[in-house]
């Protein structure tokens, strides 16, 4: 198997829009966000001409990431015979706050049991300069994913979810687990999981996320291997897309410090990798962020593994966003607006709808 990681945005897009070029078979694409702008656009036309080849293709969006596009967008591709499904449309009733937040998050392609990908990248040209992490992967983890994608298109229609049990599935393939995720107060197999990794870490952790709020398990398993002595660094935006986190996250950020948690901004623009490393061997590259939405409310996916080629591009990946980053200042962070504080007390009982 080949492994190649990629954290600039516009490559990822070119390479994807390379393969797709290249089907002979199918294509099938799941994502949260797909746009009608340039970059959807281009996704959109480089999928109908392979409909016009004869190519199968099978799309998954999550009526809430997919913003003003409809089957429309997607007319002449549909009359090829390609598939085209919004996951769970938005309803107005008394569920909006709780229901309405279970979307499906996750980004995974694959394309003629050969190539898969999985990451952090939605398809639309409003995230060009950020910097994503998304694993392209060649080889057998591709039937893997074929199956994930297959059942998680066939569970959808446009209103419910099915045959939850086997949504919910873990699958392995050799020394990979893919774990998908589903709106849950008691599973949350991923908070678990991750949980679970940090407790058992001898040397170091390591998150990126662009969102970061993490729960009281998370918090503690965190500030408890700090306080044994692990190195532990979670690497956020400075400035995320979404200023309401910004400002509720200074609400964790003063406890970690002191337990001796390493919090570092990224300073270029929007960090948006989503990224566990553990002692260096042990990785989680997922679609979820290290949030209270992503673990409760969302469809997310992770591939979680120990492949030596992965890890040792990820060390690359984490060391160039390391140099990009500036360390938190708690003087800096104690010295906040009075303001930014009300609005933390005031954002906090909302802290799982963000």
């Amino acid at each position: 198997m080949e492994f190649r990681i990629i954290d600039d945005t516009l490559q990822y897009y070119n390479l994807m829009l390379n393969d797709i070029a290249q089907a002979r078979s199918y294509i099938f694409l799941e994502t949260y966000k797909f746009s009608n702008d340039h970059m959807g656009v281009r996704f959109r036309d480089a999928l109908t001409r392979k409909g016009r080849e004869g190519v199968g293709v099978k799309i998954l969006i999550d009526s809430w990431g997919k913003g003003p596009i409809s089957e429309t967008f997607f007319e002449e591709l549909i009359a090829l015979g390609g598939e085209v499904k919004f996951f769970e449309k938005i309803k107005i009733n008394t569920d909006l706050f709780t229901r309405g937040h279970r979307r499906d998050h996750r980004k995974i392609v694959v394309i003629d049991d050969h190539i898969s990908y999985i990451g952090s990248a939605n398809i639309t040209g409003y995230n060009l300069n950020w910097r994503e992490l998304c694993l392209r992967m060649e080889g057998a983890l591709a039937l893997s994913f074929k199956k994930v994608f297959l059942e998680n298109f066939n569970a959808f229609n446009p209103y419910i979810i099915s045959n939850k049990v086997t949504f919910t599935r873990r699958i392995r393939n050799g020394d990979f687990e893919i774990i998908r995720d589903v709106p849950s107060i008691q599973f949350q197999r991923l908070k678990k999981r991750y949980t679970e990794l940090i407790r058992k870490a001898t040397r170091s952790v390591v998150i990126e996320t662009p969102y970061f709020l993490p729960g009281y398990v998370l918090r503690k398993a965190m500030m408890d291997a700090s306080n044994r002595g692990i190195n532990v660094t979670v690497i956020m935006p400075k400035h995320s897309d979404v200023r309401m986190i910004d400002i509720l996250r200074h609400k964790y950020l003063g406890i970690l410090h002191n337990a001796g948690v390493k919090l570092l901004f990224y300073l270029p623009y929007n960090l948006h990798a989503k990224l566990l490393m553990i002692d260096d061997a042990v990785f989680s590259i997922s679609s979820a962020n290290f949030d209270y939405r992503s673990f409760r409310y969302q469809y997310e996916i992770a591939l979680i593994g120990s492949e030596q080629e992965i890890v040792r591009q990820l060390q690359e990946h984490i060391s160039e966003t390391i140099r990009n980053s500036q360390p938190f200042d708690h003087e800096e962070w104690a010295r906040r607006p009075m303001i930014e504080k009300i609005f933390e007390w005031i954002l906090l009982p909302f802290r799982h709808f963000f």
